[in-house]
């Protein structure tokens, strides 16, 4: 065709044709407001543990798209326990993450807001090489420990409820993966670790003895494993974090209402077979949003971080923690359903 005025006239307005078209999808994916222009999508930096209590509700927002519908761009950095999550909180690179029970004292201590409860756990075991029957007769024996995780939680109390104290044993602080093979190599006698990392072990020491679980301290203390925002990204950006909260919120829901699915969903995520992680979800209780808000306005939260609170102080992780009141996002997250 010979490039006339009159054609690329038409090509003009060819063009304005599609922009304006593909203008509309962008505003409509970005969660435009309706005032024309397509709204700015909220950069989130989100950590995450890689076990399906820790990655699960990531792996759904992902793959239901989530982030995109609240005006949300995460990342996700993946790391191997929850401390060195606060840390990356602390140093500002991090805004949101994950822990599990034994480092909820770094919130309590005012390092990190308790942004939602994600679960309760029963999947701790203090577990001994065979012939070692007892607690007690873990007295001067190696006992390997992920440090500030609820393995050391469930060894701490275990100790306690023996009459004993972590200085009665010769603690080894050790990454989770360490402590799979220090044990399976009898390296050391006795583990403070959950599944389904027990499994793994298991299948190579068959005859290990499991001494202590969460259940036997259940009337005293309960295991919340719970997502956690930066103190200075909440008070900076509280939309950001309100939108946050309700991707949680529907990601909540899609999990309790599809677990199954979202077993397979995080298998895709982390490259783990999708047996592993169900044996890592029996040992759970998962929740809805409504039944979160339920317990949050009950109290009942407040009761379980307090709890924890006692707990933290009698193990010497801190000394004066603060009110569950000033470290929780329970009012926020309850709002974000409204």
């Amino acid at each position: 065709m010979t490039n006339t005025p009159r054609t690329r006239g038409l090509f003009a307005a060819a063009a304005a044709v599609v922009a304006l078209a593909l203008a509309g999808c962008s505003s409509s994916a970005a969660g435009d407001s309706g005032s024309g222009a397509p709204a700015e999508l909220e950069h989130v930096r989100f950590g995450y543990i890689a076990d399906f209590n820790g990655a699960s509700l990531l792996a759904i927002a992902d793959d239901q798209g989530l982030w995109e519908k609240h005006g949300i761009d995460v990342e996700t950095p993946v790391f191997t326990n929850g401390p060195l999550q606060i840390q990356a909180l602390g140093t500002d690179d991090l805004d949101f993450g994950y822990i599990g029970p034994g480092a909820m004292w770094l919130p309590a201590s005012g390092q990190a807001k308790v942004a939602a409860i994600n679960s309760l756990g029963n999947a701790d075991r203090v577990i001994a090489q065979a012939g070692i029957t007892s607690i007690e007769e873990l007295k001067g024996k190696k006992v390997a420990v992920p440090e500030g995780t609820s393995g050391d939680m469930i060894l701490t109390m275990a100790l306690r409820e023996a009459g004993m104290t972590i200085d009665d044993v010769e603690k080894v602080a050790m990454d989770p993966a360490t402590v799979v093979s220090a044990f399976a190599s009898k390296q050391v006698d006795a583990a403070g670790i959950w599944y389904p990392l027990i499994d793994t072990i298991q299948e190579q020491v068959p005859d290990l003895e499991i001494l202590a679980e969460n259940e036997d301290f259940i009337d005293e203390v309960a295991f919340p494993s719970a997502f956690v925002a930066s103190p200075s990204f909440v008070d900076e950006q509280p939309e950001a974090t309100a939108k946050v909260l309700a991707v949680l919120r529907e990601a909540m829901d899609y999990r309790v209402e599809n677990l199954d699915e979202t077993i397979e969903l995080t298998s895709k995520m982390l490259k783990i077979e999708a047996e592993a992680l169900a044996v890592e979800a029996e040992n759970a209780k998962y929740m809805t949003a409504a039944e979160v808000d339920a317990l949050t306005d009950d109290g009942t939260v407040v009761t379980w971080l307090s709890a924890l609170n006692e707990y933290f102080v009698t193990a010497g992780k801190v000394t004066d923690p603060l009110d569950p009141a000033e470290y929780s996002l329970g009012e926020q997250f309850v709002e974000a359903g409204e």
